[in-house]
């Protein structure tokens, strides 16, 4: 038979979805599961998105253009001015949810054997955007003891070779919920600057810092017009992940010249989605107030919940809404798929993600798990006893 392309077979399985089948299958049998694994909010989407879409008098569904319209890009330029982000309308082009942001700026910045530096854990589609490009993630490790603070300047700067294209971070994290101070944000600068890289920054989650933290854009950081990119997306700020749009950003003008041509090549994003995402952007902000509330609810309650388990230990998120646990176990990956095929309580079990996925190096992170609060405040102190119940028995 014809063969297989060596990045296909290298493309790495979604530690997210790689258990669907096993969920499935479990609810087939009628056991309820918990769905800690993937950032699926159950926040309800902003109405005046929703009527948008439901109440425009479209006749023919025709492309948009290419970089998304002018209409919505001036709009949201005005968000992200707001936002202490100066930019344009011409910073922008619109993309088909934050993935192909992803794609478009790796397609634009690299070369098949370049390398991009990231702080690990990162999001598990890193991994694969990356080898759909032919390019070679160098991971920094952070650790869960230092609560996945961004690594010594000296750890990224040994790793930077004449490859080197890039450092990437997830800002807030994902799996981490870490959040980056403005003062490492300034030592990434210094770093970009000195050897000439870019500076990728995925912020999706800009509007989930909680404890009375601020976040900070690379983009509102003098002196980074050349070297920054900002990746967005509409999926977690509206809880509009069914959408799928998202946008670059950048004052880079060649890069987002050479950017616009991979967007041409995919015609344009979807026009319904356009038209919800332009809404979303007349959400007031008491709607983000009373989610942040419910989400920093949800951490306390998790993350108090996972301390009272004996052998657990838990980093403090302080954005998005995800949490890194380790467990005492060798094989996470073992033990959540244990979780779908051969455990419940009560006909109820818990799926969550195997954290090895959001590493790159091997071996690490085997006996950790993401997870994610996107449940009531209930169903995630259901899905803890339950997750403490499955390791008593596991251990045995």
């Amino acid at each position: 038979m014809p063969s297989i392309s060596k990045k296909g077979i290298q493309m790495p399985e979604s530690p997210i979805r790689k258990l669907v089948p096993y969920a499935e299958n479990a609810k087939k049998r009628g056991v309820k599961v918990f769905h800690l694994n993937i950032g699926q909010p159950d926040i309800k989407t902003p109405q005046v998105a929703l009527d948008a879409v439901k109440n425009n008098t479209i006749e023919t569904l025709s492309y948009a253009r290419s970089e998304g319209s002018e209409e919505y890009r001036t709009k949201l330029a005005k968000y992200y001015v707001n936002n202490n982000i100066p930019v344009t309308a011409d910073n922008i082009i619109v993309t088909t949810g934050g993935s192909e942001a992803l794609l478009f700026t790796i397609g634009s910045i690299t070369d098949p054997g370049d390398e991009i530096i990231i702080p690990e854990p990162f999001y598990a589609n890193y991994n694969g955007f990356s080898t759909a490009s032919g390019v070679t993630v160098v991971p920094v490790i952070s650790k869960i003891e230092d609560n996945f603070a961004l690594p010594k300047i000296e750890d990224f700067e040994k790793l930077i070779t004449n490859k080197t294209k890039a450092i990437l971070i997830c800002n807030p994290g994902n799996p981490t919920g870490y959040l980056y101070s403005e003062e490492e944000i300034e030592k990434l600068k210094k770093i970009v600057l000195k050897h000439d890289l870019y500076l990728i920054a995925d912020e999706v989650y800009r509007e989930f810092a909680y404890d009375g933290l601020k976040h900070t854009s690379v983009l509102s950081l003098e002196g980074l017009d050349q070297h920054a990119i900002v990746i967005d997306s509409v999926s977690k700020r509206y809880s509009m992940c069914g959408a799928r749009i998202g946008c670059i950003v950048s004052k880079n003008e060649t890069f987002v010249k050479t950017a616009i041509k991979f967007a041409q090549a995919r015609l344009s994003p979807p026009t319904y989605a356009l038209i919800a995402s332009e809404a979303a952007l007349d959400t007031p902000q008491s709607y983000f107030d009373d989610v942040i509330e419910e989400y920093v609810s949800r951490r306390n309650t998790l993350i108090a919940e996972l301390k009272k388990i004996d052998g657990v230990k838990v980093a403090n998120p302080k954005g998005a809404f995800y949490c890194v646990a380790e467990l005492p176990v060798k094989d996470s990956d073992a033990f959540a798929q244990w979780l779908l095929e051969d455990f419940n309580l009560n006909n109820e079990t818990v799926m969550v993600a195997p954290a090895s996925g959001f590493y790159s190096t091997p071996g690490e992170g085997k006996n950790q798990i993401r997870m994610a609060y996107v449940l009531n405040e209930n169903d995630l102190k259901r899905s803890v006893k339950i997750l403490a119940e499955a390791l008593k028995q596991y251990k045995n």
